[in-house]
Parts: structure tokens; sequence; C-alpha cells
């Protein structure tokens, strides 16, 4: 297949691991990158080799670009995914794939119009870890899915992370800074969601950053920082999802899923391994489940990958619109469910996204 030139927008901390095994994803080639900062553009363009860094707009009309890579803070995700589709380029955003489900909805038609792909991160539930968790469920090793359990429970990023103001504004919080990785997940596993009620709070009304190089700074925290939402899959079971950064210490499981004849332990799904467990009906332990698939490393940029391979064959991504945009949907619905008091029936759904064939390369997806 003829790789796929991509450009990509926002050279911050998480796109050095994009820009690392888009050197080793045979389907791609990176060919420009830009930032708000120029020079950090070209110190990421000297670090991997990458031919160009430019501006945003002059790496949009690249006529030679055909799928933009969107790395841009979330409150940026609709203005740049938009820019890149009315140039007529594809887009993979970083998750969530917008702030607003206008900004969501707007993608979504322009690509629909134009013949454009969109979706976006993440894309560890197409590493190994939960992809083996797929074959299980769906060859009936825990029989029918009754219900899940999903937790993602820390004390924030201001102690870690160079620039973490933007997890405590709108767009950010745990709910749409790591409910993705869950959601995602959960949807790929057991399927969409019909409706959803929630509750949250801010419990610390300012949080004071002690990472370099913002030690000392303090941020006024706009959005809620523990989120608790139940969950009514389509399908009939019942799911439970927490995710905070208030909490100092647990000792919850990532995502645990209960079916009519067994249960199963899910791998954090902010990575792309991890060891799946299960318990059968009648057994007195729990099993670790080898891999039945590859990716099992930081894969990270597999979905760009993806859409790569089905923007050449003129197949579906997995990794899709319908996808990130109802997992979009669903994060905003716990909060209108809090705010307003009641279950929110969802107005989006899509499709679980097609498994990974077994016995795949760790850097092709020419299926």
């Amino acid at each position: 297949m003829k790789p796929v030139k991509i450009g990509i927008i926002g050279c911050g901390n998480i796109s050095d691991i994009y820009f690392q095994n888009g050197k080793l994803f045979d389907g791609i080639d990176i060919v420009a990158c830009a930032d708000l900062l120029p020079e950090r553009a070209k110190e990421k363009a000297k670090k991997h080799s990458i031919p160009k860094a430019c501006s945003a707009k002059k790496l949009i009309e690249d006529k030679s670009i055909e799928i933009v890579v969107n790395l841009t803070i979330p409150k940026a995700h609709g203005e740049v995914a938009l820019a890149a589709l009315d140039a007529g380029k594809s887009v993979y955003n970083e998750k969530p794939l917008a702030v607003t489900r206008e900004d969501g909805l707007q993608m979504l038609e322009i690509a629909k119009k134009k013949g454009l792909l969109v979706g976006g991160a993440p894309d560890t539930f197409l590493g190994a870890g939960i992809q083996t968790c797929r074959k299980l469920i769906d060859d009936g090793w825990i029989g029918e899915p009754v219900a899940v359990t999903a937790f993602m429970l820390c004390h924030g990023h201001e102690n870690w992370h160079p620039d973490p103001e933007f997890f405590y504004k709108t767009g950010g919080g745990p709910m749409f800074d790591m409910g993705p990785y869950y959601l995602t997940a959960l949807v790929n596993l057991i399927g969409p969601v019909k409706r959803v009620c929630g509750a949250t709070r801010v419990t610390f009304p300012e949080r004071l950053i002690t990472s370099k190089p913002k030690c000392g700074t303090k941020v006024v925290v706009d959005t809620p920082t523990h989120i608790a939402g139940l969950m009514d899959f389509a399908n009939g079971a019942i799911g439970t999802i927490i995710t905070s950064f208030d909490v100092w210490s647990h000792t919850l499981p990532c995502i645990e899923i209960y079916g009519t004849t067994g249960s199963m332990q899910v791998p954090d799904p902010n990575g792309f391994g991890g060891t799946p467990r299960i318990r059968r009906m009648g057994a007195e332990n729990w099993t670790d489940v080898p891999h039945t698939h590859g990716f099992g490393q930081n894969s990270r940029g597999i979905g760009v990958l993806d859409m790569a391979y089905a923007w050449r064959n003129k197949r579906p991504h997995r990794a899709n619109e319908a996808l990130t945009y109802h997992v979009l949907d669903l994060m905003h619905a716990f909060h209108d469910a809090s705010n307003t008091g009641r279950y929110i029936e969802m107005a989006s759904t899509c499709e679980r996204p097609a498994p990974l064939p077994m016995n795949l390369p760790n850097n092709a997806l020419d299926i």
C-alpha cells in the first residue's frame, strides 16, 4: 500500500509516542508537524526527523497531506479539526473528539458531506489486552454480560504534568481526560449505552501546581473532579463508572465484567497490554489469560494506522466517528444527569467496532 501522508498538529507532551510509532508503522508517513509555539515544532521535527515544521495553517494547506492528527489541547480540538476538514483532510483527534457536542456533530456532518474520515483516540482498545478480552466475551467464556464496573481514581495531574491547567478547565476533569479510555473500552466490549444517570462534585475549588516549570501556580477548578455514573447498555447490561481527581489511594479494579457463567478482570484501558483474568462458574481461582492478539506494547497511534488503511482500502475504521462521538455524548450525559437530577436518554449510538484479527504483525493493519 502506498503510505498515507500524515501531518501532526500539536507537539506537546503526548506527541513523542505518535512520532516514534509513526516511524515504525507500515502504511503512514509523517511529513510535517506544527505547534502554536514554532520552536516546539522545530524541536520535534529535528528530534524525529520530520521533513517540515510549520504553522498549523500551512500544514492544513499542504495538498500532499491526507490525514491531520490533532494533538492540541481539548478546547482546540474542534477549531483545528473543522479547519482541516474544510480543507479536505481526514482528521484523527486526540481524546476527546471535541469539547462540545456541537463541534463533534459538525465534524461528522462535514466529513460525511466531503467523503472524509473522522475519528480519534483512545486507540488502546485495539491493544492486546482488551482485544483478548473482546475475544473471550465473543467466544462466550463468561456467558452473557450482566454488569460491569469501571474505576479511574487518582489525585490529579498537577504534581507531575508540565502544563496541567487544562485538566481543571472545561473539557478537562477526570471524565473528559480519562473517561474516554474506559468508555471506549466498554463500548468495544459490551456495546453502546442507551441511558445514563450521574452525580458530580468539585472537592477542591483550587489546585496548587507542584510540577515544573509552573510550580507554585494556583489553578481555579472549573469542572467537576469526581463523577459517578450508571449506564444502561443497549444489550441489557448495567454499568457503574467512577472517575475522580479527588482520591489519594484506593484498591478498586480498573474494569470488571460479570457474566452469567463467569467474571472477567480487564487490564488498564490506558495501556495496550496487561493481563486479562477470568474466573468461570465453579472455579476456585482466577486464571490469567495469555494474549490472543498483538500490539501489547505502547502502540499509541494504531488508530491512525487503521484510519490510513481504511482510507486507502475504502473500508470502515475502528476508532471511528460514531464511536468517538458516542463516547463524547456519554461524558456530557453524566454531567447533564447530575445537573438535572434525572436519567438522560442517549441521542447517539454506534456499532461495536470490528475486532482485530489474530496474529497481525506489530506494524501493519493491511486488512
